[in-house]
This record gives structure tokens, C-alpha cells and sequence, in this order.
């Protein structure tokens, strides 16, 4: 048995159930069981259970960057130590007296990424979900906790005349053009967000004298990056994907701006 898949199965069943709880929700106020809006008002509220549960995480996060911040006076210091050495003994030695200042200051450079990759298997089960949708509806089958006619509603709803299931490589029975404009408006909703976001993290775990500090240049890089990796994610992943990766960039910079 594929081991990945089988680290997978809880996560496509954990999503896929909370998708049909927050449909049958929405069903039983009035909202059509194959209305599109209420397939993509169900990936919503899955963003929005899972990203409450990692409010926890978040402010964790935040008091990284803030120790982040006071431990940069620290790093120059350090960096101005072992200017100009570049033997292979002055660089371990700058390394772990660089891990020993992390390590007292109860930070990691890597803190500002725990919420991201903690979301990383929903949002691989999501894809694994609703990539199969038309497979799955083809073949007459379930996936996860979604039932054959649940499939089948996903797999026939959509937006603007875009297919939840569909992408731009990937077209459904909607309009292709539809797919492309609707990928296109939310790349560039997830590119703005996550560059404020993006902006927002390097001001909070940066002191405005600190241009020369690896961190800083590494952050910087990750500012320019992360829109290139939403292009060319845009272009592969389905409608409903895409839906769920921009509400929670604009729930992590909301996040951003709330919490001072």
C-alpha cells in the first residue's frame, strides 16, 4: 500500500467531512444542495474551522517574531564577530553560537512557517479531494466522507460559470474562459495578500537597521518567491483548491492587522 496515500486517508476524510457538514448546513437553511455557491461557501467554512483551530499557533507565531526582534542587536554582533572569517572553524563556531542565541531567546528562524506547514496535509487532502471529484463522479463513487451524489453536485457546480472541479490546464464541461479569468482574479487576490502579509512579518521580526541581515535577505526572497510558486500553483490546481488557498491568505492577513 502507497504510504503517503495511507498518511493521507485521515486527512481527505477529516476534509471531505467537514466540506459535506458545512453543505448540509447550508442545504438545510434553503441554500441548493448543487448550487455551486454552496459547495464553495462549504470550502470557506472549512478554511474558517481550520484556521480558528490554529489561532493558538498564530499567536505563538507572533511572540516568535516579537522575541525575533529583540534578538537581531544580538545577531549583528555576532555577524560583525566573524566579519571577513571564512574558514571552515569560524563558520561552525558562528553557527552554534548562532543556534545558542535562538536558543536562549526561545525563537527559530523557521517559527514564522509552523502555521503554514501545519496546513500543508489539509491542503494537499483538499487537492487529492477534489482532483478525484470527476473520476470518482464518472465511476459512480464516494471519496472520503462525500457520497456518490455528492460527487456527482460538486462535480456539476460552479461559479461564474467555472467549474469547481476544473483548472486551467484541466477544463471541465464549464466555460474554459470562465476557469481562466476566475484563476487569474484569485492568483492575483493570493499574490497581494501574501505579499502584505509577507511585508507585515519581516516589520514585525526586523528592526529598520538590520538590511545587511541574512534573515532579512532570506525573508526578502521569500516576499519575491511565494508569487511566482501561486502562479504557476494557479494554472494546476482546481477552482475549489484555489477558493480555499485564497480565503486563507486573507484570513492570515486580517490576522496580521488585528493582532498588534
Amino acid at each position: 500500500m502507497d504510504v503517503f496515500a495511507t498518511i493521507m486517508a485521515p486527512f481527505k476524510w477529516l476534509v471531505s467531512a467537514l466540506m459535506v457538514w458545512f453543505h448540509d448546513a447550508l442545504s438545510s437553511i434553503g441554500m441548493p444542495a448543487a448550487n455551486g455557491w454552496t459547495w464553495t461557501f462549504s470550502i470557506i467554512g472549512l478554511v474558517l474551522i481550520i484556521r480558528a483551530a490554529l489561532i493558538p499557533v498564530f499567536l505563538r507565531q507572533v511572540n516568535a517574531q516579537r522575541r525575533m526582534r529583540r534578538l537581531q542587536p544580538d545577531l549583528k554582533k555576532l555577524q560583525d564577530k566573524y566579519r571577513g572569517k571564512t574558514d571552515q572553524l569560524s563558520r561552525q563556531a558562528m553557527a552554534q553560537e548562532q543556534m545558542a542565541l535562538y536558543k536562549e531567546h526561545g525563537t527559530n528562524p523557521l517559527s514564522a512557517c509552523l502555521p503554514v506547514l501545519i496546513q500543508v496535509p489539509f491542503f494537499l487532502a483538499l487537492f487529492q479531494v477534489l482532483s478525484g471529484i470527476t473520476s470518482a463522479a464518472g465511476q459512480g463513487q464516494g471519496i472520503g466522507a462525500m457520497s456518490r451524489q455528492q460527487v456527482v453536485q460538486f462535480d456539476q457546480s460552479s461559479i461564474f460559470g467555472a467549474p469547481l472541479s476544473a483548472s486551467v490546464l484541466h477544463g471541465g464541461a464549464g466555460d474554459q474562459a470562465a476557469v481562466t479569468v476566475l484563476t487569474v482574479l484569485m492568483i492575483l487576490a493570493m499574490t497581494a495578500s501574501q505579499f502584505m502579509t509577507q511585508r507585515r512579518i519581516m516589520a514585525r521580526s526586523m528592526p529598520e537597521d538590520s538590511a545587511d541581515n541574512p534573515l532579512l535577505r532570506q525573508q526578502r526572497m521569500f516576499l519575491y518567491i511565494l508569487p511566482l510558486i501561486f502562479s504557476v500553483g494557479g494554472v494546476l490546481f482546481p477552482i475549489g483548491v484555489l477558493i480555499y488557498w485564497t480565503t486563507t491568505n486573507l484570513w492570515t492577513l486580517a490576522q496580521q492587522f488585528f493582532v498588534k
